[in-house]
């Protein structure tokens, strides 16, 4: 792999380990210094590598400097001075800075961290807003687009949750249980952002990265490796990323073009990771509980069905749908009920419905419009096509959506 393409997988998969460990030897306080050391470790590894090329073992080239940057700037600052120093003398009788980068303390590092940035004192959206930024490696503008906010709002959000992190001096732990309960929503909700961003980007060149998917997959298995967060709506989401993860190698073919569902070769599909899936699902059901993770689970399961009949299938998909935005509603999820309604019932009734859905800004819903209108209404078809085009920021949706647009006009 060059380095022009290892270095942004590294940013993704290795940033948050390093942050998420700096953190933990000196502090959250000093989050943002450790933001600064690891992002300055990338940069030298882009003069670097090109110049000398790429060293036998990249990730621990990335961690050395990393550590040996931080060591150097505490060993001077006056923070070190003050607090470090005498903290450092009463554990070990020593100065010297000992940073541990074992898997097991970088594991334990970001689920402290997950749950250290998910504290009651800052809002829930600002809590996702860093922990994207932060665990995740999210850029300013995907974080905006996943929360539907403005680049200007969110640097607000983060400059904010960062200070009252810092004035509360929170601390990279495990809260106490009652607390970690109450937080685990906004880690699981964290987690479903990173997972849905890397399954389908609106904003990245490309649709599909697989490598934040596998990292929300990650992040996730830690909890439920965990006692006290292997719980029923934790392994829900895991049976959801299985189901949805075991079918990202058909959704595109050689070319990186895009391949819709019922396109796609089955033969693709990740078997294993189904039957991982119904592993989770299984484990999810111990309790009398149904929350929105255990329907996304189970609408991906039957998606993942090969034997049963198609109307079977959707109409088992589309009273998931019905089930779901009881529990929770949002156009989004409206939207998906609608395709799910045109499966099971034909285009007539669902178009009725999708015309009540309030998402005409939103490139999928004018391209689900033209989906339904194709065969009814041509000049429909082709309005809806160009609405979508001119909305979305997609280089592969708009691909896509072209050659839809060409074989209408023929």
């Amino acid at each position: 792999m060059k380095e022009n393409k290892l270095i942004p997988h590294l940013f993704r998969t290795e940033y948050s380990k390093i942050v998420s460990v700096l953190c933990k030897t000196f502090g959250l306080e000093n989050i943002e210094v450790a933001q600064d050391f690891v992002s300055d470790s990338f940069l030298k590894a882009a003069e670097t590598w090109k110049l000398h090329g790429i060293p036998d073992n990249p990730k621990a080239w990335l961690y050395t400097v990393s550590k040996n940057n931080a060591k150097d700037y505490f060993k001077r600052d006056f923070i070190f001075k003050t607090k470090i120093t005498p903290e450092l003398s009463k554990k070990k009788g020593s100065q010297e800075i000992e940073i541990d980068l074992s898997d097991r303390n970088i594991k334990d590092s970001q689920l402290q961290m997950l749950f250290a940035i998910c504290n009651p004192i800052i809002s829930s959206e600002s809590q996702i807003a860093l922990a994207l930024r932060i665990l995740c490696g999210f850029g300013i503008e995907e974080i905006a687009n996943a929360l539907l906010s403005t680049k200007q709002t969110i640097n607000k959000k983060l400059y904010r949750a960062k200070e009252k992190l810092r004035a509360n001096q929170i601390s990279l732990s495990f809260p106490p249980t009652k607390e970690l309960e109450l937080r685990l929503d906004n880690v699981l909700s964290i987690l479903y952002l990173l997972f849905n961003e890397g399954y389908y980007s609106s904003t990245a060149d490309k649709t599909i990265s697989k490598e934040l998917c596998l990292e929300a997959m990650r992040m996730l298995h830690l909890l439920t490796e965990n006692k006290g967060t292997s719980i029923p709506k934790v392994n829900a989401l895991m049976s959801l990323f299985c189901f949805q993860a075991s079918r990202l190698d058909a959704r595109t073919n050689a070319k990186g073009e895009q391949i819709l569902y019922n396109e796609q070769d089955k033969k693709k599909w990740n078997f294993e990771l189904i039957a991982q899936g119904e592993i989770y699902l299984n484990k999810s059901a111990k309790e009398n509980l149904i929350t929105k993770y255990h329907l996304e689970a189970l609408i991906a399961y039957w998606h993942t069905r090969t034997t049963y009949h198609f109307k079977e299938k959707w109409q088992n998909i589309l009273q998931l749908y019905n089930r779901l935005l009881q529990i929770e509603y949002s156009p989004v999820t409206a939207l998906n009920r609608t395709y799910a309604l045109a499966m099971a019932e034909g285009k007539t009734p669902a178009l009725k419905e999708a015309l009540k859905i309030d998402l005409t800004g939103n490139h999928l819903y004018q391209a689900l419009l033209a989906e339904l209108y194709e065969g009814l209404d041509t000049a429909k078809h082709i309005e809806h096509l160009n609405l979508a085009i001119q909305q979305t920021k997609n280089k592969e949706d708009i691909l896509l959506l072209k050659k839809k647009l060409n074989l209408a006009k023929k």
